[in-house]
Parts: C-alpha cells; structure tokens; sequence
C-alpha cells in the first residue's frame, strides 16, 4: 500500500489488463487483498479513453444498510476483471466471482498479482475463469531467499 507500490501495480495491472485483450468497465475482488490492487488499477486508467472502476465485495452482506455484497461503482452488465493479491486455492476469486455474476456482471478473467502455484489457477481454470498472473511464486522466491 506504498504510493511507489500502488503506482507500479495500478500501471502493470492495467497493462496486462489491455495486452491481454480484456475489455473492461470495472476491476475489484473480495475485501481486504484485492482492494489496493484494485484502486490502483482504477487510479492509473483515469487519464486514458477508457477508465475503469473499481469495487469490493464484501466477504458478508452487512446486516443493515443496503445489504449489499458489492460496493462501489459496479453495474449491473459490467464486464468485469476480479482481482486477487495472491492466489492460493483460488477460493477468495470465486467468491468474488460468483458475487459479481450474481449481481449481473460478466467476468472476463481473474487477474493475480502473484500465483503461488498450490492448485489455485488450476481450479479458477475449471470453472472456466481465464487466469492472468503479474509474477508466480517460483519466480519471486528465488529473490527472497
């Protein structure tokens, strides 16, 4: 959540977003992982002909209020990139997923920051979700160690 990591994953998120052919009106995935990424990816298209904009879902429907799964901006017909931090099993994305389908969007993939390689993509690719992915984890660990 660094102004210089938001900078960087707003502008890599929206380019594998447009180099990966995926059209979209709004990104945003399950509270709290997918929510800085998200944003970012909202903030650096705001200069460009097509903004997108982005929204949470919630991990329950609050009690009161609009009881609402999804807040923001999103729209009933929008297609839709879920986001994802970090994809494990993939379990966080198809809750996303199936939030937003369930309010009328078309989800055109998933987008990760990073694939841990434990079996996630495989299952979000079973269902029938393309998978993008920024980095894999055996691409990062390396670096770590």
């Amino acid at each position: 959540m660094s102004p210089d990591g938001l900078a960087l994953i707003g502008s890599l998120g929206l380019d594998a977003l447009r180099d990966g052919g995926w059209e979209v009106d709004a990104v945003g995935g399950l509270t709290l992982g997918a929510d800085p990424i998200a944003y970012a990816i909202s903030y650096a298209s705001a200069a460009t002909e097509s903004p997108v904009r982005a929204f949470t879902v919630r991990k329950e429907a609050k009690a009161h209020g609009t009881g609402k799964l999804i807040e923001g901006p999103f729209q009933t017909g929008d297609r839709v990139a879920v986001i994802e931090d970090v994809i494990t099993t993939g379990g966080s994305a198809l809750r996303a997923v199936d939030a937003v389908v369930a309010a009328g969007g078309t989800v055109r993939g998933v987008l990760a920051l990073v694939d841990r390689e434990e079996g996630g993509r495989e299952a979000l690719e079973a269902r029938g979700l393309d998978v993008m992915t920024l980095a894999r984890a055996t691409e990062i660990i390396p670096l770590v160690t």
